[in-house]
């Protein structure tokens, strides 16, 4: 029994002292105003209060749920579309899969730094190739109307990830799946329909959750990019409790929203686990 319990000490010393503490400590200065440099003083519910008529708050919950609402579908739809197409029988696909994987291993600074030439206004490359067809391309990161539309752009260079994953889900499918519908007169769309989709919903919903999870905790990128401007057009909710904490040192203000926060993924999550009652079809074993 007390061998046991050495052998698991550092992981229950390291659960304790660097995941439940500050969670607990998150819970408590959340009802306290706390500054890092003077002692926490208890307010009761004040912090939660004043982000009711915070703007900066509604605002950085509103780019948040933009970015989400637009970049998880997009990310689904494409991811998937180049999984079929890397899920071809043909020599030299594992190449193509390297090529389209390798982007999602690289770190958020360096693309973010990256993606800052591709789409400055003036030199940028989207811009350049826009110009070839005499289209005038947008200022990009310096428009309050495109800042947005950007960040989902830039977005869909990560879907090597989900890509990968789609791709073991759609190699998993039984192949006398496709042969029984295509005896019984199924074509591409059909077999794609009634065979492909019920059995690469698990895996759909999989990437799904996790999408929106992360989309919901985007900030390398506006950091780095942006700052949250062009005016706080690109203020990501994470960005916005980063800048409170860090910035103005308002660790309690900073933690409400941080459990704001976890409320509204939790919800959303729930919200996702009951639609996926109807959905998504789990092969019985």
């Amino acid at each position: 029994m007390y061998t046991a319990w050495l052998f698991i000490l550092p992981w229950v010393l390291g659960f304790l002292f660097f995941l439940a503490l500050p969670i607990a400590l998150s819970v408590y200065y959340s009802f306290t105003s706390f500054n890092v440099f003077q002692p926490p003083r208890w307010i009761g519910t004040a912090n939660f209060r004043a982000l009711s008529t915070d703007p900066l708050f509604w605002k950085a919950l509103y780019n948040t749920a933009y970015y989400t609402f637009i970049s998880v579908p997009l990310m689904m739809a494409i991811s998937l579309g180049v999984a079929l197409l890397l899920n071809s029988k043909l020599r030299g696909m594992r190449i193509f899969r390297t090529i389209f994987f390798l982007p999602s291993v690289l770190s958020g600074v360096g693309v973010a730094l990256l993606w800052l030439w591709i789409f400055n206004p003036d030199y940028g490359l989207i811009n350049l190739l826009l110009s070839y067809f005499g289209i005038e391309g947008p200022l990009w990161l310096y428009s309050p109307q495109w800042a947005k539309p950007a960040m989902i752009i830039m977005s869909l260079w990560g879907l090597g990830g989900v890509m990968v994953i789609n791709l073991a889900g759609l190699q998993s499918v039984p192949e006398q799946l496709y042969e029984a519908a295509r005896v019984d007169g199924a074509n591409n769309w059909a077999q794609f329909r009634y065979v492909t989709l019920p059995m690469l919903s698990p895996t759909l919903f999989f990437n799904f959750i996790t999408l929106t999870i992360g989309s919901f905790q985007v900030f390398t990128q506006a950091y780095i990019m942006t700052g949250g401007g062009p005016v706080h057009a690109t203020l990501f909710y994470v960005l916005y409790l980063f800048q409170t904490a860090f910035e103005n040192l308002r660790m309690g203000y900073a933690s409400a929203m941080a459990w704001i926060l976890f409320f509204v993924i939790v919800g959303v999550s729930l919200f996702q686990l009951a639609v996926s009652r109807r959905l998504v079809y789990y092969e019985e074993s």
